[in-house]
Formats: C-alpha cells, sequence, structure tokens
C-alpha cells in the first residue's frame, strides 16, 4: 500500500481523502491547526508548516509521493525529496513555475500561450509608470489566494491600491465569459479533459460566486479552449491535475489568465456531476491507474457558501434545512468551526438536465443559505419572535375591532 501525503489540510484535502477512501493507499496529511477540515480524515496527521523546509523535508521522507492544496509550500524541500525518490504532484519544476505570478505569465510569453498584455512591476512606482496599460488589473507575484492579492486599477485615482511589492500588471481585457478548464494528465504523458464550465464572479469580493457546468460554448470555440488549455499545462512537462481559467471575448479571442497545479474550486461540481471527480481522478494519477471518465453524467452548477459581512465567529448555516429539502441539491460543508467575512466555507452543488433549473435553484441557494456566526443566529431567532408576537397581537386587534 503506497504512503502518500497531502501538505495542507483544508477543504481541498478534505475532499481528495474522502475520494482516497476509495483505493489502497495510506493518507498522511500535514498542516499547522489540528482541528483543519481534514485533520480527522487522514490515517496520520501530522502538525506543521508547509512553507518550513525541515517541516516539509521530515513529514515527505518516509512517503511514497506528496501532493499539494495550495501552491504556498517549499518547494525546497520538495525539490530534495525528489532527488530522493519521492514523486510529487505537481512536479517541483511546474509547482515553481505557477506559484509566481510573474514566472507564470512570463512562462505563457515563452511559450506562445495567449494572455492578456502585461508588464511586470517591482512596486507601485511600476504602476504608476504605466498608465497607458489602464484599465489593468494589477496581481501580487506571490501570496494571492481566494481573491486576495488582486486589484482592480481602473483610472489612475486607482493606482494608489495596488501592490508595493513584485508583482504583474495586466491590460484588462473586456470579457463575454469566464471559463475553466480542468486537465489530468497521467505519468505517461496520457490526458484526460472535463467539460469547461462558465464561472459568475462575485466582483466584490473577487471569488467565484456560481457557475454552471458544461459551459455554452460554439464547437469551434470549445476546441479553441481545450486546445489552449492543453497546451498551457502540457509544456509543464509534469502529472498531476490542473485547473487552467480563461477569458473568452465576444469575439472569440480566448486568453490564459491562470493555471492552478492542483484540484480546484471550478471542479468540485464533478464529486456528483460527473463520472470520475477530480478528486478520483488525481487518485489515479498518483497511484499510476488508468485516467478516469471525465463525462458528465448531468449538467451541474455549483454555489459557494461564503462567510457573510459582518459575520465573524462560531458558524452557524443559516437556511440549511431548506436547502436539503431541495431535489438533486447536495450540500458539503468542509468543517471550519469559525467564520468570517469572504471565508469559504462550503458550496452546494445541483444537477439537473435542464440549464434554467440549476440557474434558478443557484439563486434560490444564494437567497436562502447565509453562512453566519451564532450571535447573528441568535439575533434572527429573536427577531422572528418578535414579529410573530406581533403579527399575534395584530390578529386579535383585527378581531376585537370586528365585534
Amino acid at each position: 500500500m503506497l504512503k502518500v501525503g497531502i501538505l495542507g489540510g483544508g477543504q481541498l484535502g478534505r475532499m481528495l481523502l474522502q475520494a482516497a477512501a476509495n483505493y489502497p493507499v495510506e493518507t498522511f496529511v500535514m498542516e499547522n491547526d489540528e482541528e483543519c477540515p481534514a485533520g480527522h480524515l487522514c490515517h496520520t496527521f501530522v502538525k506543521g508548516d508547509i512553507r518550513n523546509f525541515d517541516d516539509v523535508y521530515r513529514f515527505g521522507k518516509g512517503l511514497d509521493a506528496l501532493t499539494i492544496e495550495i501552491e504556498s509550500v517549499n518547494e525546497e524541500a520538495l525539490e530534495r525529496l525528489e532527488a530522493e525518490g519521492v514523486k510529487v504532484y505537481p512536479r517541483t519544476s511546474a509547482l515553481r513555475t505557477i506559484k509566481n505570478k510573474i514566472t507564470q505569465k512570463q512562462y505563457y510569453t515563452e511559450h506562445s500561450i495567449p494572455t492578456a498584455e502585461y508588464i511586470v512591476t517591482q512596486n507601485l512606482d511600476g504602476v504608476r509608470g504605466r498608465q497607458d496599460l489602464l484599465p489593468a488589473v494589477h496581481k501580487i507575484g506571490q501570496g494571492g489566494y481566494d481573491g486576495k492579492g488582486v486589484q482592480m486599477i481602473r483610472t489612475k485615482e486607482d493606482i494608489e491600491k495596488g501592490f508595493d511589492q513584485p508583482g504583474v500588471l495586466e491590460k484588462m481585457i473586456v470579457i463575454d465569459k469566464e471559463i475553466a478548464q480542468i486537465i489530468a494528465i497521467g505519468e505517461k504523458g496520457e490526458t484526460a479533459i472535463y467539460p469547461p464550465v462558465d464561472m459568475v464572479f462575485d466582483q466584490r469580493l473577487n471569488l467565484l460566486d456560481y457557475q454552471i457546468a458544461p459551459a455554452e460554448l460554439p464547437q469551434n470555440l470549445m476546441w479553441k479552449v481545450e486546445a489552449i488549455s492543453l497546451r498551457a499545462v502540457k509544456e509543464l512537462k509534469s502529472p498531476g491535475i490542473f485547473a487552467v481559467e480563461l477569458l473568452v471575448t465576444k469575439g472569440g479571442e480566448v486568453y490564459v489568465n491562470e493555471t492552478a497545479p492542483r484540484v480546484h474550486n471550478s471542479g468540485h461540481h464533478t464529486i456528483e456531476g460527473n463520472y470520475s471527480s477530480q478528486f478520483d481522478m488525481l487518485w489515479r494519477v498518483i497511484l499510476g491507474y488508468p485516467l478516469g471518465n471525465t463525462e458528465a453524467i448531468l449538467p451541474a452548477a455549483i454555489v459557494n457558501l461564503i462567510g457573510a459581512a459582518g459575520c465573524e465567529g462560531e458558524v452557524h448555516y443559516e437556511g440549511l434545512e431548506e436547502v436539503l429539502q431541495m431535489d438533486n441539491v447536495f450540500v458539503h460543508i468542509y468543517g471550519k468551526k469559525e467564520t468570517k467575512p469572504g471565508r469559504k466555507m462550503g458550496h452546494v452543488t445541483i444537477i439537473s438536465r435542464e440549464k434554467q433549473d440549476l440557474i434558478y435553484k443557484a439563486h434560490k441557494i444564494k437567497n436562502t443559505m447565509k453562512v453566519i456566526n451564532k450571535a447573528a443566529a441568535a439575533q434572527l431567532a429573536a427577531d422572528a419572535v418578535t414579529r410573530s408576537e406581533e403579527e399575534a397581537r395584530d390578529a386579535r386587534a383585527l378581531t376585537s375591532g370586528g365585534r
């Protein structure tokens, strides 16, 4: 039985471990929080810092393989482990290229992969000196995730919102759609491509709000998206699973926005919606099994469950029971005990043959289910009691007035 470690214990690690239960594999997780979402699902939990060389090296030393659930890991330790025979998914060379937005963009340029026009900036002065690129998007080189480390610079007045550290300034593209394409690559270079998905973003948080799969694209544009995505990941020369985010214009131009060298939020629907989920697929890659079937069982949609504004502390899921009563709806709670504004706390998958049904239910779930704290939940309950008492008093007044 292979011993496989996961660096990071968040929701991606949790869902990887849920899929691992189907395979002959002994699982290990390293995270600095013993109460992390994945901590109780693995065979062995190790407390440690995934960014620390010694912690990562010691963790991986006795394992057959390692994978990641977040890019901010110590790649020097991974490189040494690879040299000593531990297999790493993705390979350290691919991770080095992808984890920094600067080297990622340069990689696209070097391999003629279409991407938005950009410059590398070392500080805010670099942004101030290139107002000709506005409107633009400023992305921090390293450390950004879940919408953090990205700033819209539409006018010169917005420039001071940028980052005073290395990053890239990209010319903003007027888009028609944002598409995500997930691709698996086996040890021998074989590939499995999932149907692309339409992504709809919360512009306020710059987080994925909901998505529809498969994406509605003309066949010629579908082929273009697939070809560009394949090129973007094949040139990394690494087995693993990759999510390519693409921007599509009304004129049919396709640009690579970003690539993630791991399982990804845009592929969560594959758990219920596809024959082989992205998590199942990664285990097949790691264990050397044939790649799975990426076909959709049914069209699917995902709604992210995000911590509500102004709510921080012990979590409460308002509207959960109502959502659980809906047909063909699957709730995934990540097991995080504390909520805070903008934090990913779970997701809900919807499957249906009808796109309108997916969209209707996605909006209904967004309006029904709220991630709040216990104090806000208590206030809602108190308000409901007050309303009930007021309605009863009004009813009695109407009854007595009619006598």
